[in-house]
C-alpha cells in the first residue's frame, strides 16, 4: 500500500479548513489539522509531516511564531513551512521569510498555484533526506575506517606479542619476555586512549588520510 505525504494544516477559520481538507485529500495528501501554533506543536509529537501550511494570523500561537519555533527545532526544521496570509506587502513577505518559512502565500489564492508549491515542498524534503542518509552513510563509512585503523595497529602488535611470549613460554625463556609484556601493555594504553577520545569527541573533525580515504581527526 502506498504511503501518502502527510500534511499539516493550521488554520484557525473552519470554513478554510474545510476547503483545504476536501482540496488536500482528493489530491492524495494524508492531512491533519490545528487551530492554532500550541495545536500544531501537539501534533507534531505523533505525526511527521513533510509540509506545513500555517496561517498567519491566529490566537494563542500565530503562525510566523509557529514557523520560528519549528525551524529552530532539530527534529522538525526539514518540514517545508508555507506561510498562508492576507498580507500581501513586501514587508510582510520579508518579515515571513526572515522567520525560516519556506514560502509565502497570499489569501485567496488559486488551488492549483497552491498545490504545486505543496508538490514543491514535498520534493524539496525528499531531497533534503536523502542528502541527510548519504551524509549518514558517510560518517558512518569514515567512523568505521577510522576505528579500523586506530585498533588495527596496537592489535597486531598484541597478536604478534602474544605468539611470541606463547612460543617463549613453552621454550621456557621467561627472561626474553619483557620487551613483548612492554610492546602489549603500550598497545593495551593506546587501544584505551582512542576509546576514551571517541567517548569524549565533541567536534568531529574529518581530515584526509590518503588519496581516496578521511579519518576522523582523533588527536
Amino acid at each position: 500500500m502506498e504511503t501518502l505525504d502527510k500534511i499539516l494544516v493550521v488554520e484557525d477559520d473552519s470554513e478554510a479548513s474545510y476547503i483545504l481538507n476536501r482540496l488536500l485529500t482528493k489530491s492524495n495528501y494524508e492531512v491533519k489539522f490545528g487551530q492554532n501554533g500550541l495545536e500544531a506543536l501537539e501534533i507534531l509529537k505523533t505525526f511527521k509531516p513533510k509540509v506545513i501550511l500555517a496561517d498567519w494570523n491566529m490566537p494563542v500561537m500565530d503562525g510566523l511564531q509557529l514557523c520560528n519555533y519549528v525551524k529552530l527545532n532539530e527534529e522538525f526544521k526539514s518540514i517545508y513551512f508555507i506561510i498562508l496570509t492576507a498580507r500581501g506587502t513586501l514587508k510582510d513577505r520579508v518579515q515571513g521569510l526572515d522567520v525560516g518559512a519556506d514560502d509565502f502565500l497570499v489569501k485567496p489564492m488559486e488551488n492549483q498555484e497552491l498545490l504545486a508549491r505543496i508538490r514543491a515542498g514535498v520534493r524539496i524534503f525528499n531531497l533534503q533526506n536523502e542528502l541527510r542518509k548519504i551524509e549518514h552513510s558517510k560518517a558512518l563509512i569514515t567512523m568505521a575506517a577510522t576505528t579500523g585503523h586506530k585498533i588495527n595497529n596496537p592489535l597486531s602488535s598484541l597478536i604478534f606479542s602474544i605468539k611470541n611470549l606463547e612460543q617463549l613460554l613453552a621454550e621456557k625463556k621467561i627472561k626474553d619476555a619483557d620487551e613483548d609484556l612492554f610492546v602489549i601493555n603500550e598497545s593495551i594504553e593506546r587501544i584505551k586512549g582512542f576509546i576514551n577520545d571517541l567517548i569524549n569527541l565533541e567536534v568531529p573533525e574529518i581530515v584526509n588520510y590518503a588519496s581516496d580515504s578521511n579519518m576522523l581527526k582523533m588527536d
